[in-house]
């Protein structure tokens, strides 16, 4: 019944019969994935336990929001889930981009120094730091930006960060990228993370260590923000916000921290004390509450992309066997027409709007373009079955996403199908 449910949907027998003999060889890796999501699930109960949640806090406000108790819980809950200080998780952060640049801007001042001793970032936040200019960025504000870039094995230049710390008194924050964006680079683990900070702070002691959180929330049983990290921040439309929020960012971390992000946010003199949350509280509550499992199921689809690429040839990152520190796998073509019908395949077996194809774009933010599969219920959510990539070489896809397993599943197979069909991959090399 199974089999032909797939054949319905697109999935040839061959295609089929090849993904379930890959399946057959993940089983224990699957259950080490489910510990960790229970162990993460008792963790969110008890920080909404703790806390006092009540019917009355999904009601919210209007306005100016004062007194939202629901708003003041619900941040409540993520200090205490990421075991920091206070929280600010709003709608009107926009998304992680404009999390990471109010995590930013409200923490430098002019003739400070921005720190990245592991390489460039995100290419969405070049702008924010005037890497490349644009309006507004911080680079416009007077603050500067150097950065170390990792060794060729992956590891941190260690000697080069010491340097660099030693030689520029006015470095006030370190950005540290958990995830790999579009690189080919490992991401980093919360243990690699806790190592670094603990260097960094032994150079400089006041330095702030902010996390760039997106894709790796609830993948580890500890965060970042539980081996050192001062700040961590990340989207709502990603892993916390387990596929129910519509919108919305966080910035977990130090008291002072948090606030300087609440004056930058909404005014100084108001801060935290308004903002109203509109009606959204519900899904904030809940999409927090599925995200361990929802991320589980996204972990076990990269876990399946990886072996059932790697076994076809291709260059993958992580690797089939590699331990997981977020939800994304890159697989690489080395050809433009392969990365588009990657995600041509992840479109064909979205829930909304699967009868489109998508193609490249001249997206904002990025210096090439851009092709992005996501037939989403919330547009842009990389937390539900996703991916994309420059066009550009190596040619790399970015996968991500998955609500539930069955889903991830089937979105791989529908890009290996998409890879069949186009000709990029023989159905003779399946057997």
């Amino acid at each position: 019944m199974k089999k032909e449910m797939y054949k319905a949907i697109g999935i040839s027998d061959a295609v089929f019969e090849y993904g379930e003999r890959i399946l057959s060889g993940l089983e224990e890796r699957f259950k080490k994935i489910d510990e960790n999501a229970e162990y993460n699930q008792l963790k969110v109960l008890k920080a909404m336990q703790d806390n006092k949640v009540s019917e009355a806090c999904l009601l919210g406000t209007t306005g100016y929001g004062y007194n939202d108790i629901g708003r003041e819980k619900l941040e409540a809950v993520y200090a205490s889930v990421f075991h920091t200080e206070d929280a600010l998780v709003r709608p009107q952060i926009t998304c992680g981009t404009h999390a990471l640049a109010l995590a930013l801007m409200s923490n430098l001042r002019p003739g400070d120094m921005l720190f990245s001793p592991v390489g460039k970032p995100y290419d969405t936040l070049e702008e924010v730091i005037g890497i490349r200019p644009s309006k507004g960025s911080l680079a416009e504000y007077g603050v500067s930006y150097t950065q170390v870039d990792l060794l060729e094995d992956g590891s941190f230049d260690f000697d080069n960060i010491r340097k660099t710390l030693l030689e520029n008194s006015n470095i006030k924050l370190c950005t540290i990228q958990r995830s790999k964006g579009y690189q080919t680079r490992p991401t980093l683990s919360v243990v690699r993370i806790g190592e670094l900070i603990s260097f960094i702070k032994s150079v400089k002691k006041d330095v702030i260590c902010m996390v760039d959180n997106c894709y790796g929330e609830f993948v580890d049983i500890k965060e970042p923000s539980d081996v050192g990290a001062d700040m961590v921040v990340g989207s709502l439309i990603k892993n916390p916000g387990g596929g129910l929020a519509p919108i919305g960012g966080y910035i977990a971390g130090t008291k002072e921290c948090v606030e300087n992000a609440a004056f930058r946010l909404t005014s100084p003199g108001l801060g935290k004390e308004v903002g109203a949350s509109l009606g959204i509280l519900p899904q904030f509550y809940q999409g927090f509450f599925l995200a361990p499992t929802v991320t589980a199921s996204a972990l076990k689809g990269a876990i399946f992309a990886a072996n059932i690429y790697e076994k076809l040839g291709f260059d993958v990152c992580p690797n089939a066997t590699e331990d997981r520190h977020d939800i994304i796998q890159a697989v690489t073509f080395g050809r433009a027409d392969g990365v588009i019908a990657f995600c041509q395949g992840v479109q064909a077996a979205a829930p909304v709007d699967s009868f489109v194809s998508p193609e490249p774009w001249d997206m904002p933010g990025y210096d090439a373009q851009v092709i992005m599969a996501a037939g989403a219920f919330v547009s842009g959510s990389s937390i539900e079955l996703s991916a994309d990539g420059p066009i550009k070489e190596p040619y790399s896809v970015f996968f991500q996403g998955g609500l539930t397993w069955p889903h991830a599943k089937l979105g791989i197979l529908k890009t290996l199908q998409s890879l069949v069909d186009a000709g990029i991959v023989s159905e003779s090399c399946l057997n």
